[in-house]
């Protein structure tokens, strides 16, 4: 790679497009998504695939994606559709592109096959190599037993996502409601699945991204799947319609009162271990003690609250001696 990329970018919201719908491709860009991802899977038609490939190339270079990560979900490797959605696409609008999403992604070779074609391609074309991420899907119990080997397969990697959906199916959950709890089950059944993707994602100082929410008019619904997700520490879910994109935005955001309470310990803490404030390794910023752990953790919230443009609405007071 010949310089850093930024590969923990905002993704809040993920907004599905279909890659074969001028409209939508064309209002998807006035929408406040953090992320949109153009498809060439689910949302297409096999006998749509091909024109939707120019479709895409032509709204990445004419369209105005200012202030959104741009990313393309292609058809996974066990379709005959993969590489020619890749080589279409990266060598038409490359440049306009910050990731290629996988979906299915079973093992750490199908991450490592799209890295080599990504790196041919940008050599052929004169791009920077490197620059295009890649999303790893992870729908299968394949997937989610190999889920360390697949974020750890490519320094492309910038996420793992969920997909809740095809999971489901592939391990004959009995729900028919995707993201939903199966009836007959008293706990979370989505709990291992969940943490599995975030500690591997963590692991590798990667995002995780929760899935769709497919009852698209339960705006409740929705909003609670996503609770769940953004309480265990993933950074954003997936919107199939426009009204998800406001829930998602607040609900992967940190509230004012955190921000502020965050960035107040990361300018108390460098303050009590500075030569002015005594060299404390932990010091009291009101009632509440605070040290290194303290930091760390104001940073995530710190983090996120910049990711999302939030300002400050308090200062840090030096005290009086």
């Amino acid at each position: 790679m010949t310089s850093p990329v930024n590969r923990l970018r905002p993704r809040r919201s993920c907004l599905a497009v279909p890659g074969s719908n001028p409209r939508f491709l064309e209002k998807a860009q006035g929408l406040a998504a953090d992320q949109v991802f153009l498809d060439l899977e689910d949302a297409c038609a096999p006998l749509a695939k091909p024109e939707a490939r120019h479709t895409i190339v032509k709204f990445l270079n004419e369209g105005d994606w200012t202030g959104k990560t741009r990313v393309v979900r292609v058809n996974d490797w066990t379709t005959h559709w993969t590489y020619r959605d890749v080589v279409t696409v990266v060598e038409g609008a490359g440049q306009n592109l910050d990731c290629i999403m996988l979906p299915k992604v079973q093992d750490a070779q199908q991450i490592v096959a799209l890295d080599l074609l990504l790196t041919q391609i940008e050599k052929t074309m004169g791009f920077e190599v490197g620059k295009i991420g890649i999303e790893a899907q992870i729908e299968n119990a394949q997937g989610l037993n190999n889920v360390n080997a697949i974020a750890q397969a490519s320094q492309r990697v910038e996420t793992i996502i969920f997909g809740p959906a095809d999971f489901m199916a592939s391990i004959n959950m009995k729900s028919l409601v995707v993201g939903e709890q199966p009836p007959g089950y008293p706990a979370d059944a989505y709990h291992h699945i969940l943490m599995s993707i975030l500690m591997a994602a963590r692991a590798n100082n990667l995002q995780a991204i929760d899935g769709p929410y497919l009852q698209i008019r339960n705006q409740e619904g929705y909003k609670a799947v996503a609770q769940r997700a953004a309480a265990l520490g993933f950074d954003g879910k997936w919107v199939l319609h426009p009204d998800q994109v406001a829930a998602a935005n607040e609900i992967f955001s940190p509230s004012q009162e955190d921000y502020d309470h965050a960035e107040l310990i990361l300018d108390a803490y460098d303050y009590y271990t500075s030569e002015a404030g005594g060299k404390k390794g932990s010091a009291m910023l009101g009632d509440e003690m605070i040290d290194e752990a303290s930091r760390k953790m104001a940073l995530v919230i710190s983090g996120k609250g910049r990711a999302a443009g939030m300002q400050r609405t308090s200062k840090f007071e030096i005290p009086e001696a």
